[in-house]
């Protein structure tokens, strides 16, 4: 069993999707690891550190290989030395390169998309989106902070007293809260809110107050999978004047909704903005998917009525040793927990399997992308 990780093409991208760590247990499990020379040169990992580990450095690491790693999915054009059906085994966006999926069936390799890793205890550990987006939200305050022209914690001293500054954190995923986190960590008052009304303890338990819609009754965003889903006019009207009066008293506000397979959802109109004060920061997390701020650019500050606002085509790349340690750990885990001894590879179920395989037997089959 060869397991190929190639070098990261995409454009910014700096993350790898193997590490020396993950090179020695994939070696444990009996696995030959190929990895191409100088894929984890942006993550701060050498050649020289993978080769340690065990792993055979090449500029030919797809040659041969049974399954390939990556952080986004390879060119199709990068796999034509893998062996029959291999695994394409990354984090592949099958709504947003639909034509890179068609090449892999195409090709006859089976693409598994970890994004769709079903959101079950068992597949906690093998959750990209959930590892990447934690630091996503841990990120987007760092940055907000750094961006912000006055200090986050109240500071008493001897010239006067310096106001904490007021966060406000839309959407309480895994981004949602650790962004809460930090900004309580850096000392802010934070308050937070989400369609999901089973969110307001999680909110509170990190100390901050949550801001819910309280008029509209029996509504509840949460779809399948613990994810959020699509609210009703009614309730958006609601949630839109709650947002308005609140949010033009914040100083930050960050903004982390993202739907799959859709587009970002509007969260913050130019009208929402123009009641902020000026110097206020809001970090769109949600950017690369449309956007949550009316005219945000993913990559550009963007000043609209005196109010800065970013945010990143890629939030993980910004991190690249740490989300690159977390992303492979997710792969090995996956791997590994469905690895046969006496077969001499991972062997899948269908649980798991039927809800991340994408491609098998030259054609598409996954009902995600067929519905």
């Amino acid at each position: 069993m060869r397991i190929a990780v190639l070098k990261e093409r995409a454009a910014g991208e700096t993350r790898v999707s193997a590490t020396p760590e993950t090179v020695k247990k994939f070696k444990a499990l009996g696995a030959e690891v190929a990895v191409e020379a100088g894929a984890g040169e942006t993550a701060s990992i050498a050649d020289a550190d993978f080769a340690a580990a065990g792993a055979e450095v090449t500029a030919d690491a797809a040659s041969g290989a049974d399954i390939v790693l990556g952080v986004q999915g390879p060119d199709p054009a990068l796999l034509g030395g893998v062996k029959p059906g291999a695994w394409i085994v990354a984090g592949l966006d099958p709504f947003g390169q639909r034509s890179r999926v068609d090449a892999y069936a195409a090709a006859g390799l089976e693409a598994l998309a970890m994004e769709f890793m079903p959101r079950i205890t068992r597949a906690q550990s093998m959750d990209i989106l959930s590892s990447q987006s934690n630091l996503a939200g841990y990120k987007a305050v760092i940055e907000a902070a750094n961006a912000y022209g006055r200090a986050f914690p109240m500071m008493m001293t001897a010239a006067g007293t310096i106001s904490a500054a007021k966060c406000f954190v839309m959407g309480v995923g895994v981004a949602g809260l650790q962004a809460i986190a930090t900004a309580r960590r850096l000392g802010a008052q934070v308050s937070a809110t989400d369609v999901r009304s089973a969110t307001k303890e999680q909110i509170l338990s990190l100390g901050a107050k949550p801001i819910f819609v309280e008029t509209v009754a029996g509504i509840e965003g949460e779809g399948a999978g613990g994810y959020a889903t699509e609210m009703s006019e009614e309730y958006q009207k609601a949630q839109a004047e709650l947002v308005s009066s609140h949010i033009a008293k914040q100083d930050i506000v960050i903004t982390t909704a993202l739907i799959p397979g859709r587009a970002a959802p509007r969260l913050i109109t130019d009208a929402q903005i123009a009641s902020m004060k000026p110097g206020s920061v809001i970090f769109d997390l949600a950017v690369a998917q449309g956007g949550n701020v009316e005219g945000s650019k993913a990559d550009e500050l963007v000043v609209k009525h005196g109010v800065k606002i970013i945010g990143y085509a890629n939030t993980p790349a910004k991190l690249p040793a740490d989300a690159s340690a977390l992303f492979a750990r997710n792969l090995y885990n996956f791997l590994s927990a469905f690895w046969d001894k006496e077969a001499g590879r991972p062997v899948l179920d269908e649980e798991i399997g039927n809800a991340i395989r994408l491609t098998q037997g030259g054609k598409v089959v996954n009902e995600r992308l067929l519905g």
